[in-house]
């Protein structure tokens, strides 16, 4: 843990030793999902290293709509406030990259809400950044046409990767605008012929987007 203090620095040392003292950190691989939607919540996670992506899935056909990336140092914002009697999960939480994860049962972090002001203003931030997150995607699902939603897409991936290399399908892609995998294509194609990417043979680069 004592790695990881830079990414936790604004916890009072107090609140930092209970993090050390009830919480697990947990090793996680790439594709592995983490918490699935209509599961019993039963910790509060924090990223200390890797992505997670989170997203709704759709019950009629399993198709998935991304809602935003959890990186180093954020937390889960869904499984920072459940009551008793709203601890079932509305979202599915999956690593996109190995991951490691700080994971702390959620007794003791509805205790720290009550005791640490730190604690209590970074899940208010938390749910901010979240809030704010959604709006900026609802914004392009409800006003832009597919074309300008998937250079949003693919823009924000490469920014939440840091890379301009995503190793992605058209279908994944797809799925996760809710859209077809023809119609990907053909944007896909587009954009490549209008010189914004090069694609690959296992995904696309990013050259003007």
């Amino acid at each position: 843990m004592e790695n990881y203090r830079h990414l936790l620095r604004d916890f009072e040392e107090p609140l930092f030793a209970e993090m050390k003292e009830k919480g697990r950190i947990v090793e996680v691989e790439a594709g592995q999902t983490l918490l699935k939607s209509g599961q019993p919540i039963r910790n509060t996670i924090i990223v200390l290293e890797g992505l997670i992506k989170l997203f709704r899935e759709s019950d009629e056909d399993g198709s998935e709509f991304f809602m935003y990336h959890l990186h180093p140092g954020d937390g889960c914002a869904l499984s920072m406030i459940c009551d008793k009697a709203f601890r079932v999960s509305s979202v599915t939480a999956r690593a996109v990259t190995d991951a490691k994860l700080l994971v702390i049962p959620l007794e003791h972090t509805e205790n720290w809400m009550r005791h640490y002001r730190t604690w209590y203003h970074f899940v208010v931030g938390t749910y901010r950044r979240r809030y704010e997150e959604l709006l900026e995607t609802i914004d392009h699902i409800a006003f832009q046409n597919m074309d300008v939603r998937l250079e949003f897409y693919l823009r924000r991936h490469s920014q939440a990767l840091g890379t301009k290399i995503l190793e992605i399908t058209n279908t994944q892609i797809a799925q996760e605008l809710n859209s077809s995998r023809e119609v990907i294509s053909r944007l896909m194609k587009k954009l490549s012929e209008a010189g914004k990417i090069r694609l690959l043979k296992n995904g696309v680069e990013l050259l003007k987007i």
